[in-house]
């Protein structure tokens, strides 16, 4: 039996899960639904929330923070990290401003996650 152990994310609780991938990813030691669905996700098609800052000009900070609007591909992280390096914006910027559509065709734009 392969069994892949890990430590579930989704809550604060932290439950210790095992996922056995020869039968369709059933998920073992989660103690809510929620554990039962990263498991099999994070073992399929793992995906993250990427948060970051971005350059901004005009503003009292010279660093934006910005998040994307929806989980993106976890085998995508570094490229859009490089996207998000060459971003430069202009203040003023409202908190859920949409400083990137679709960055990288993943479907996730960038948003503000603070007024500047």
């Amino acid at each position: 039996i392969t069994m892949k152990d890990m430590v579930c994310i989704v809550c604060p609780v932290g439950c210790r899960i095992s996922v056995d991938e020869e039968n369709d990813y059933s998920v073992i030691g989660n103690k809510c639904p929620k554990g039962a669905t990263y498991g099999k996700k994070e073992l399929t098609f793992p995906t993250r929330t990427i948060t970051s800052t971005i350059k901004i000009k005009n503003a009292i900070h010279n660093r934006l923070p910005v998040k994307t609007s929806t989980e993106i591909p976890k085998n995508m992280i570094f490229d859009i990290m490089r996207e998000l390096n060459k971003l430069e914006v202009s203040s003023p910027i409202k908190v859920g401003d949409v400083v990137l559509k679709n960055i990288l065709n993943t479907g996730a734009d960038i948003i503000a996650t603070r007024d500047m």
